[in-house]
C-alpha cells in the first residue's frame, strides 16, 4: 500500500508533467480550479488548485475533502502512484470506478484531453 508520503510525492510528479505538456493537453492544464484528491485507502486528502499548469497542494487533511472542490478525484494510494508511473490507464480506471474524478461539465470536457 502506498504511503501519504508516496502519494504526494506522486502528486508532485503529476505537476511536474502538466507543466511540461504542450498541444491540446497544455490547454487543458491551464484550468484555474481548486482541486482534492481523496486517497480512499489512507483516508487522506489532498487539497489545492490547480492553476498555470500545475497542481500546487495547499494542505494535506485526515478524511474526505472538508470543502467541495471544483475537481473532485477519489482513489486507492497505489491507483494514484500507478496513474503517474503510467501504469494504469486513466479511461479505463474511471470507467471502472477505480478512480472517481467529478466536476463540472466544461471542465470534464477539458480535462478529457488529460486522458
Amino acid at each position: 500500500m502506498a504511503t501519504t508520503e508516496e502519494c504526494r510525492a506522486a502528486l508532485d510528479k503529476l505537476s511536474d508533467n502538466m507543466r511540461g505538456a504542450e498541444g491540446d493537453v497544455r490547454s487543458a492544464t491551464e484550468l484555474d480550479r481548486s482541486v482534492s484528491c481523496h486517497i480512499t485507502d489512507l483516508d487522506v486528502t489532498f487539497a489545492g488548485r490547480m492553476a498555470d499548469g500545475r497542481i500546487e497542494v495547499r494542505e494535506t487533511l485526515a478524511g474526505p475533502p472538508r470543502e467541495k472542490a471544483e475537481i473532485r478525484l477519489a482513489m486507492t494510494g497505489d491507483d494514484l502512484v500507478a496513474l503517474v508511473a503510467g501504469e494504469l490507464n486513466f479511461a479505463r480506471a474511471w470507467g471502472s470506478g477505480r478512480v472517481k474524478l467529478e466536476a463540472g461539465l466544461r471542465d470534464l470536457f477539458r480535462l478529457r484531453k488529460l486522458l
